[in-house]
């Protein structure tokens, strides 16, 4: 049964890295775009819900509902003004940009926040389980797999039956001709990263309330999320949270085996992965 135990608790961790790297497929399936500062945007989300809930009293949820809209104000804004200058054949300018912006935002909120480690209390929700025929589930994983889940749902039915979806695939099948039926692409993508930061608010939601967090652990959230993106296919939500429970059940095998391995173990499954399917387990331009 400990083994089993470890297996569900890898799963529900999945959920957790395929909320961190479901807004970096949906931009990368749209646009191409590699956003290198995407997990510092994650730890940036984590710090704006903990101040919400200090200086307003809020509870990190109702917090996290705040702090989406303004997230995908500056998602919006930050495609529209900065990152759309960017684009184009050459990856290397975008690569540059949003490896500048993952400083300027460590330094920033070490500025405002100091090099201390933070985390956001939800009270009793922390230490809440659900019993699962013979092994027990804390309530916050079960959340936040259940909030991935529903998020990539939510994302599929967004590109698949609205407007707004069928311009996102217009855009990433053919720029120019998606420009020439009326399609402004500078705001479909302006759109798909506003979209992408109300992601990235709930899994910094998510991320502030199970695990601490600093300035400085934006990088490894990243990693997380690019392994997760790789291993299930680049631009598929799906696979997106396919990479995600690979990661996770790899990473709590490797440390029921030994605690020293449990990244080890999770880098490990994301080489295996590479070397049989290059492409990802469901690779696609957009899922």
């Amino acid at each position: 049964m400990n083994w089993l135990d470890t297996i569900v608790q890898g799963i529900l961790l999945g959920g957790l890295y395929a909320l961190f790297a479901a807004g970096l497929s949906l931009v990368f399936g749209i646009m191409r775009l590699v956003n290198l500062a995407h997990g510092d945007l994650i730890v940036f989300a984590a710090f704006l819900i903990l101040s919400l809930v200090s200086l307003l009293g809020l509870h990190p949820f109702v917090a996290a509902l705040v702090a989406a809209p303004l997230m995908f104000a500056a998602g919006w804004i930050l495609q529209y003004h900065l990152l759309n200058r960017t684009l184009g054949k050459d990856i290397l300018p975008p690569l540059l940009v949003t490896f500048g912006l993952s400083i300027v935002i460590q330094n920033g909120l070490l500025e405002g926040f100091t090099a201390d480690s933070r985390r956001i209390s939800v009270g009793a929700l922390e230490t809440a389980s659900i019993s699962l025929g013979p092994i027990n589930a804390g309530v916050m994983p079960m959340l936040t797999f259940c909030s991935a889940v529903l998020v990539i749902v939510a994302l599929n039915q967004l590109i698949y039956r609205t407007s707004v979806g069928r311009a996102f695939r217009a855009t990433s099948d053919d720029l120019t001709t998606a420009g020439l039926m009326g399609i402004r692409p500078q705001r479909i993508f302006a759109m798909a990263t506003g979209l992408a930061m109300v992601v990235v608010t709930i899994a910094a939601l998510y991320l502030g309330t199970r695990a601490n967090f600093d300035p400085t652990s934006g990088p490894a959230r990243l990693i997380y999320a690019f392994e997760a993106v790789i291993i299930g296919g680049l631009g598929s939500l799906w696979g997106t949270l396919a990479g995600g429970i690979i990661l996770g059940v790899a990473q709590t095998i490797g440390g029921a085996i030994n605690p020293e391995w449990q990244i080890l173990a999770g880098h490990l499954a994301f080489l295996l992965v590479l070397l049989f399917k290059p492409r990802g387990l469901l690779p696609r331009a957009v899922d």
